[in-house]
């Protein structure tokens, strides 16, 4: 190899990590961005969420999946949307469950260990999410208290409504600080593509069963509300926690909008990721971005990175930088 094709790939050296340099979490990861792996990706997730959450023409969308709010994450969420940082969130209705959860309960989830007894657990009424417990009786309480607001919310049984504006509705009706809660005062949309697969949705059919309930959920129309979010917008960026399909869910809309407005040079321009799912397997959590874009969910320009983490240690260090680069804390 000549000296030229050296100089093609010898561009910028790795600079060794000085922990003596570092003041707050904004220079740990500007330092890392000289360093190398995932280090060096959570750095570079942060530029590009930073100019995401800053270029008012770019319309943010967080999809969250996995059991982020068990595992504490919920506050965070909850400050994005009271800084205008995100505009829109596609979730699991796993998290929205127990977001109310916590909401309504003195103590929603506890601290608890993989290495347990289930056996036991079932027989106490105890539920274990990995290494965190939450008690049967805080279902039981969120949903009295979900059937409560249903009550006030609507005066005829025979419910016709899209899953956001139900989200919508709950979050008005609970005075705690919640993402429910919080996403309503501020009008960011909760769109919950898979509602039927969490405890939120359940619940809605007990009452059905119940209280003579007929909840008649209209999917389709909120693919449609969130098409006309898109079409609004100049720019558009992904801020993907997990995968699933909340990840899908966002990103097919523009296959969708070239299917039906012919927009094909449409797509996000920018994506941050934070996964542990790989490509490799063909699932659809571990595809790439790049791969994303022959489908047209990407544009051609896109600038995106991935972060091979687990959410629970790269989001709050993610956004704390985020905040101190944005002088909020």
């Amino acid at each position: 190899m000549n000296k030229n094709h050296k100089e093609k790939y010898l561009i910028k050296k790795i600079s060794p990590f000085n922990v003596y340099k570092v003041k707050n979490i904004d220079d740990l990861l500007r330092n890392l961005k000289k360093c190398g792996f995932q280090g060096r990706n959570l750095g570079k997730a942060l530029d590009i969420l930073y100019k995401m959450v800053t270029d008012h023409k770019i319309l943010t969308v967080l999809t969250l999946s996995g059991a982020m709010i068990p595992a504490g994450m919920g506050d965070i969420i909850c400050a994005l949307i009271e800084n205008k940082l995100i505009d829109v969130i596609v979730s699991t209705g796993a998290n929205t469950i127990h977001d109310l959860v916590d909401a309504v309960s003195d103590i929603g989830h506890y601290i608890g260990s993989p290495n347990v007894d289930d056996n036991e657990l079932f027989k106490a009424r105890i539920n274990r999410i990995y290494d965190t417990f939450l008690p049967e009786d805080n279902y039981k309480r969120a949903e009295n208290v979900l059937l409560d607001i249903v009550h006030e919310s609507f005066s005829s049984k025979d419910i016709n409504i899209t899953p956001s504006d139900l989200m919508k509705k709950v979050g008005e009706k609970v005075n705690e600080r919640c993402i429910l809660s919080i996403a309503a005062k501020y009008n960011i949309p909760i769109f919950v593509p898979a509602f039927s697969d969490s405890e939120f949705a359940l619940n809605l059919i007990k009452y059905s069963v119940r209280e003579g309930y007929k909840f008649n959920l209209d999917i389709f129309g909120d693919v449609l509300i969130f098409a006309n979010i898109i079409r609004k917008s100049d720019e558009f960026g992904t801020f993907i926690i997990g995968g699933g399909v909340p990840r899908n869910w966002a990103q097919q809309i523009f296959p969708l909008l070239d299917q039906i407005d012919n927009i094909e040079s449409m797509g996000y321009n920018y994506s941050v990721r934070i996964t542990s799912a790989v490509e490799y397997d063909g699932g659809l959590s571990g595809c790439t971005i790049s791969e994303s874009k022959s489908w047209g969910k990407y544009s051609l320009e896109s600038k995106y990175i991935t972060v091979w983490c687990d959410a629970t240690i790269a989001l709050p260090i993610l956004i704390t930088g985020l905040f101190q680069r944005l002088n909020i804390i």
